[in-house]
């Protein structure tokens, strides 16, 4: 932030929509496109209602409640956690549907979901099973708590050997459905599981699995497992890398004794990449449905050139996503006039703690003092380096701050 604003509460500061270039901030800088970002929370609205799913974005990607907000004003169910604190965070900014998509067995954790259940009517929050020990676990706390709603609980189903968590085999699901309803603090609400996790995934590899989470559902309902006052049959699946496919499996679902909610929970899509997720985006597929817009930039600052073929930047490991790709060099501003150009001839060979290793070729026009901006890969490790994010105007002008609770 510029030094100048200290004192300032982060509304003062956003009022005075700086520019991010002129305006006193300091590099490295993480700067969020408001156009792209707009674009991206629209895309997956219409997306979601073209094929009649509800939508409840995975909210570990950002953890930034004005995102969320966002998200909801934009046709979202509610938002999806991994672990309790996420859901804590989403609590503590209003977030009335939380869908976790893991095992709670925390013994404090249940404790404080039972009390929140408890206090609040409205709050809707689903988990996943996927073992009988978890089961017990989950009734054990819940009991001990003097828990007086039912958790809504989905049974995991496993995308494979060798995958990550879920119940392997049908067989196994339906032990961990007979342990949730020898149960009086656990409601079967459904089933789920995430695709991405399918050895080798293809798109037919990926389409039986899901044919198989559905034929599980419509098996545990032909079995009486879902009570007639849960009202509806959660089924839920979607990643960032195949919820095309999860869109046409979820079309094809049968007429169940309770209508069914189709519940995709991608989560990268808000700020979209310039590396894995640019790659992965199921857009590519099916173009004619649009195209995400990648909305990160990181701006950094040419430090030193000790030769004409190396440069360095002020940015590293601390400020910039590294774990599936190195950042990608993109434009260069002027550290003279301001203008811009393509930062042709730059690549990021590297990263250190605090620095940016630059290879450039003869045609690289660069020197010390000029901005550069790079694109980013996977958004989750994007958001998690930076505590407060400028949203950014094409021009420049920064006209909101983003606070990630990481």
């Amino acid at each position: 932030m510029p030094p100048d604003a200290e004192g300032l509460t982060v509304r003062e500061l956003a009022a005075q929509r700086r520019n991010l270039f002129s305006g006193g901030f300091t590099t490295p800088v993480l700067a969020l496109s408001a156009e792209s970002l707009e674009h991206n929370l629209r895309l997956l609205e219409t997306y979601a209602e073209r094929h009649g799913l509800a939508f409840a974005p995975h909210g570990k990607t950002s953890m930034a409640p004005q995102l969320f907000a966002r998200q909801l004003v934009h046709g979202a169910w509610g938002i999806t956690a991994a672990v309790p604190h996420q859901a804590r965070v989403y609590r503590a900014h209003g977030i009335a549907r939380i869908f976790l998509a893991n095992e709670l067995v925390d013994a404090a954790a249940l404790r404080w979901l039972a009390a929140e259940l408890d206090a609040d009517p409205d709050f809707r929050f689903i988990c996943y099973v996927d073992s009988v020990r978890g089961v017990e676990l989950m009734d054990a706390a819940l009991t001990e708590a003097g828990a007086r709603r039912p958790v809504d609980v989905v049974v995991e189903l496993g995308a494979g050997d060798g995958a990550r968590t879920g119940a392997r085999t049908e067989a196994d699901c339906t032990a961990v459905a007979d342990a949730v309803a020898a149960t009086r603090t656990l409601r079967l609400a459904g089933v789920a599981g995430y695709e991405g996790e399918v050895p080798d995934a293809t798109a037919a590899r990926v389409r039986a699995w899901l044919d198989r989470l559905v034929a599980l559902a419509a098996a545990f309902d032909k079995a009486g497992r879902f009570a007639p006052e849960l009202g509806e049959i959660v089924i839920s699946a979607g990643g960032s890398a195949w919820f095309d496919t999860v869109a046409d499996a979820f079309a094809g679902i049968p007429a169940l004794s309770l209508p069914v909610l189709r519940l995709l929970r991608s989560g990268a899509y808000v700020s979209h990449d310039d590396g894995h997720y640019r790659h992965l985006t199921p857009f590519n597929r099916i173009p004619e449905e649009g195209a995400l817009q990648p909305a990160f930039r990181l701006w950094a600052q040419v430090v030193s050139r000790p030769t004409p073929e190396q440069a360095f930047t002020n940015a590293g490991k601390r400020d910039a996503a590294y774990d599936l790709d190195l950042p990608e060099a993109q434009v260069v501003r002027s550290g003279r006039d301001g203008s811009r150009r393509p930062a042709t001839g730059i690549t990021v060979t590297g990263l250190s703690d605090q620095h940016g290793w630059l290879r450039t070729g003869p045609e690289a026009e660069l020197e010390v003092g000029d901005w550069l901006g790079m694109g980013l890969s996977h958004p989750c490790t994007s958001f998690d380096k930076w505590q407060l994010i400028p949203l950014v105007e094409a021009d420049g002008t920064v006209v909101d701050y983003i606070r990630t609770f990481f």
